[in-house]
């Protein structure tokens, strides 16, 4: 696989993170985003200097720099679904540790 296809893949899946994220599906997020890493590392492993768009033409060049655009939209918007539910998921579980502080404190 080329450069170009794992951006291409990882834009693909990068936009399913999103509907996951939408979804409150957070299981498939995680998953996804594994999968977007692996693609990254495989990226890294075939150019690690970073300079594969010097082999890319003109055309490619700017379809890379727009799933790198599209990618980073995606990003923002996964954010925004998820970050309310990481502060729901902390203030959980800061009042189960503040629950259990006072048991062990004062007893059951």
């Amino acid at each position: 696989m080329n450069a170009l296809s794992l951006f291409e893949s990882m834009a693909t899946t990068s936009a399913n993170m999103l509907g996951a994220a939408r979804a409150n599906d957070w299981d498939r997020l995680a998953t996804l985003e594994r999968e977007v890493a692996a693609l990254r590392d495989e990226l890294m492993r075939i150019e690690p200097n970073g300079r594969q768009s010097e082999a890319l033409g003109e055309g490619e060049q700017l379809r890379k720099a727009a799933l790198v655009a599209q990618m980073l939209d995606n990003d923002r918007e996964i954010r925004r679904h998820v970050e309310p539910w990481l502060a729901s998921t902390r203030k959980l579980l800061s009042g189960s540790s503040r629950e259990r502080a006072v048991r062990a404190a004062y007893g059951p």
